[in-house]
């Protein structure tokens, strides 16, 4: 868990609802004039040199491969945590994604439908035909991915990462999911925690399933002081059933308890950008262990393919509740359904110290084997690159 540390700083559903019983939801996506991370410094950045014709080829290719991965009608379930992972909503999604376009010129089309509660001034009977409200997502394309989103893309094992500038999506889904007609426009509604209006990093790392065809896709909400403001996590699937939830076999004990013991897997780290080149390679050995006091100690062994060296780091942490906090500033919140989400304690600290930072996401599908994805940001905000893990327990 805590290997990101060292391991990148070496660099169909159900038919849509009835058109009729739709409410359209105008909110943008994003507001490219606000500032991304107002924690950070702006960088005068040198224009990027023309693409070789390889690169060309490869990020279109690319492009086409992310957006075909992204197609489809997707069914799901939307899930709101705080820094502590406790349960804070739960709302039913659904997900249109289409393109259009060829080659460099593709774009991905989405909109999202949110499931609406009941009406206060509901009819008895309406749950039966419940509302959904319309979100239509910002159009992606070359330039989006590349410079707006600053993707980080592995084709091979299905998994991205994805840059917001607001969380005006996710702000969306709890207004509409929660509050529904019942929203009345407040900036802070009673009882409904809302993300950051001006949120300092907003990011999105997704897995899909090494068994069925479900994805997780899930958001580190950091507030403006780069503080962690909540989780979110889309837990969707390629179905005609009920949408997928997050109650499974992990949750029966102690949620650290499925990830303790050695796992033995490999790492794959690529550039942000529709191209990505690869970076490094290389094969790891974790180790996660807790005595009856609650201590932890984990233990990372990295072995580089292409320069054959090997790296071993020792982190000492403490578990309280759903949180776990290591050495040095790191935490984990463990979330149900063999998932938790990593970050700094503070993110302006690491600023302030000169000190990249790192987002992680992983994944433990089945009792055997997990993935994970990390996302590295440098001190002034932007997401250099990104780390893809696939482990096995031993």
């Amino acid at each position: 868990m805590a290997s990101l540390q060292y391991s990148v700083s070496i660099p169909s559903i159900p038919k849509l609802p009835n058109p009729n019983k739709i409410r359209s939801v105008s909110m943008n996506l994003s507001n490219p004039k606000r500032s991304p991370c107002r924690l950070f410094r702006t960088r005068a950045s040198n224009p990027p040199s023309s693409p070789t014709v390889e690169e060309a080829v490869m990020s279109i290719d690319n492009l086409h491969r992310f957006i075909e991965l992204n197609m489809g009608k997707w069914n799901g379930s939307f899930y709101q945590f705080d820094a502590n992972g406790h349960l804070l909503q739960q709302v039913s999604t659904k997900l249109s994604a289409s393109s259009y376009g060829d080659d460099h010129l593709m774009s991905l089309i989405q909109t999202l439908y949110i499931k609406q509660p009941s009406s206060s001034t509901s009819i008895s009977g309406d749950d039966e035909h419940p509302e959904w409200a319309e979100y239509k997502i910002k159009e992606t394309n070359m330039f989006t991915v590349d410079k707006y989103q600053q993707i980080g893309f592995f084709p091979s094992e299905r998994a991205f990462s994805l840059r917001y500038q607001t969380a005006g999506m996710l702000d969306s889904v709890l207004r509409q999911g929660v509050l529904g007609e019942d929203d009345t426009g407040e900036e802070s509604p009673k009882n409904l925690k809302l993300p950051s209006r001006r949120p300092s990093v907003v990011c999105e790392n997704c897995l899909y399933s090494l068994q069925t065809d479900t994805r997780a896709r899930a958001f580190h909400i950091l507030d403006p002081k780069g503080v962690i403001d909540m989780f979110i996590v889309f837990l969707e699937e390629k179905s005609d059933g009920s949408p997928p939830l997050l109650d499974s076999w992990q949750d029966t004990t102690d949620r650290i308890l499925p990830f303790l013991g050695k796992w033995k897997g490999r790492s794959v780290t690529k550039r942000s950008g529709v191209y990505g080149s690869t970076l490094a390679e290389a094969e790891t050995v974790v180790s996660l262990n807790m005595d009856d006091n609650g201590q932890l100690s984990q233990v990372v062994t990295s072995t580089s393919e292409r320069q054959n060296i090997t790296t071993n780091v020792h982190w000492k942490g403490s578990k309280s509740g759903n949180l776990i906090t290591f050495d040095g500033g790191y935490q984990i919140t463990l979330l149900p359904g063999g998932m938790y989400m990593g970050c700094p304690c503070d993110v302006a600290k690491s600023v302030a110290e000169s000190k990249s930072f790192h987002l992680e996401f992983c994944w433990l599908e089945t009792p055997h084997k997990r993935q994970r994805l990390v996302r590295t940001y440098d001190v002034e905000g932007l997401a250099v690159s990104s780390t893809y893990f696939s482990e096995t327990k031993l």
